[in-house]
């Protein structure tokens, strides 16, 4: 990208620089950071610690919310004046830990075996 622009400032078409440099017109015209650095990620002045991550899972994870939805929950909170984040950030918490699914408590019924008849004669099994 150093060589692209170095050939533009010293008078060469932006065409034949960046066929001398394998570099496409559009990326070379592009402003930010040049091709292949990339620009260090910024943490969120708001972002929730881990403790407050862990009591928003708590929260969601108590037996009042288990069977709510995450915004069910956010709702019933907010009526009672507690705001611990927003959904999406909910949402972010939940898939985080691998929670996002049917949160619902559903029966689980337990695998049956098939009865096998078995006949020693004729006519003792009909089906």
């Amino acid at each position: 990208m150093g060589a692209f622009a170095e050939l533009a400032a010293a008078g060469v078409t932006t065409r034949d620089a960046a066929d001398l440099t394998g570099v496409s017109r559009a990326t070379a015209g592009r402003p930010g950071p040049p091709v292949g650095l990339v620009a260090a990620r910024v943490v969120p002045a708001n972002r929730l610690t881990g403790a407050e991550q862990a009591q928003v899972l708590a929260v969601l994870n108590s037996a009042e919310f288990v069977d709510r939805t995450p915004l069910q929950a956010y709702a019933v909170l907010l009526e009672r004046g507690e705001y611990l984040c927003s959904v999406s950030t909910i949402y972010r918490i939940l898939a985080a830990n691998a929670q996002v699914k049917d949160r619902r408590r559903l029966a689980r019924h337990p695998a049956r075996a098939r009865p096998e008849l078995i006949a020693t004669g004729p006519g003792q099994v009909f089906t």
